[in-house]
């Protein structure tokens, strides 16, 4: 084999495990198929190790973390461990420390899904979003004075810098070129209210967009965006935002495009480890059942093969995705599928080719 990638794995909690295993299964069976190898090395974080030993990341898997070719992520998020605790320790460590400063979610309606939205199909909802992934609200900036009294203020400050910025918006019109879909990329911000960091944005994307003259531009306010990919999907290629407001229009591109059961996404560093994950939480009520739906997972293995230049292989993957969908498939959510997580993963690899 002419290629061998390393490939850290972080099961992580509830049924982050089952879907991993389906992941690993169809990307062996493609790796195969295509003639390169993938060493899947795997890795203790999430809930059962905080709570056994009170880490969530330590300095030394960190280290070894930044050696492997790309990260591979079941879920995070245990319900006996507080909110935020494994977020914060784990995911938005992880981010931060591996410069994983995009976060990559195509928003795309497979034939044989279903959407919410009337009268829009395949042809309709196909877009990206290009979300600013380690700066703003996320960075964690603020404080609290006079906690538990009458007089307490809290303080949550989003930082966007410069540098910041412009790297999103680069990555940003280049893969809107590369992509060669509608070549309209389209900023989503706030400058009616948030005339500070939004300033910085606007005179950001005017600037760079000048060394673009083949991308169409736009601007819209987040919630023009909301309305908007509801009511007609079709108007976006690739939309750019800040980090809370892709968090939220993520969600919702997620549901129009069948539910969390479908959605991947992608923590990019171009020039360093990138990490690949099912947008779906850990489901714990479903966990052990071979009931979770694991093709988001599979499509972010997808993702990851292609951001590896692995292109063929990953097209073979989502292929097989789609003919599931089509042809075997009675629902994406958990238990209604009319197969179990295992089946399903069965089925995609058997459709590689």
């Amino acid at each position: 084999m002419s290629k061998s990638y390393t490939i850290a794995v972080i099961k992580g909690d509830g049924t982050g495990p089952e879907v991993i295993r389906e992941g690993r299964k169809v990307l062996q069976a493609v790796a195969s198929l295509n003639q390169f190898k993938l060493d899947f090395i795997d890795f203790d974080l999430g809930g059962d190790r905080f709570l056994r030993t009170g880490e969530t990341l330590p300095d030394s898997v960190l280290s070894e973390l930044r050696t492997v070719d790309a990260i591979y992520l079941g879920a995070i998020g245990h319900p006996d461990v507080q909110p935020g605790v494994l977020e914060k320790g784990i995911l938005l460590r992880l981010r931060f420390e591996l410069d994983q400063y995009v976060n990559l979610r195509p928003v795309k309606l497979y034939p044989g899904t279903a959407t919410p939205l009337k009268d829009k199909g395949p042809e309709e909802i196909d877009f990206v979003v290009v979300r600013e992934n380690t700066e703003g609200f996320y960075v964690g900036a603020g404080g609290i004075l006079k906690k538990g009294t009458a007089d307490e203020i809290a303080v949550q400050e989003s930082i966007n810098t410069r540098k910041g910025v412009d790297r999103l918006l680069r990555y940003a019109f280049d893969y809107t070129v590369a992509r060669d879909k509608g070549r309209k990329l389209t900023l989503c911000g706030k400058t009616n209210v948030l005339t500070y960091a939004w300033d910085l944005w606007m005179r950001a994307f005017e600037e760079i967009s000048g060394e673009y003259p083949g991308v169409t531009v736009d601007y819209a306010h987040v919630d023009a965006i909301c309305m908007w990919m509801v009511k007609n999907p079709e108007w976006f290629d690739v939309i750019a935002t800040d980090n809370m407001f892709g968090d939220i229009i993520t969600d919702l591109g997620a549901m129009i495009q069948g539910g969390m059961g479908i959605a991947a996404g992608g923590n990019i560093c171009p020039h360093g480890v990138s990490m690949f994950e099912p947008i779906g939480g850990s489901a714990p009520k479903y966990t052990g059942k071979n009931v979770i739906n694991p093709l988001a997972c599979i499509l972010a293995g997808s993702l990851m093969l292609e951001t590896l230049g692995e292109s063929r292989a990953a097209a073979s993957v989502e292929a097989a995705v789609v003919t599931v969908l089509s042809e075997h498939l009675t629902g994406l959510e958990a238990g209604k599928m009319g197969h179990t997580t295992q089946e399903v993963g069965d089925l995609v690899a058997e459709n590689l080719g």
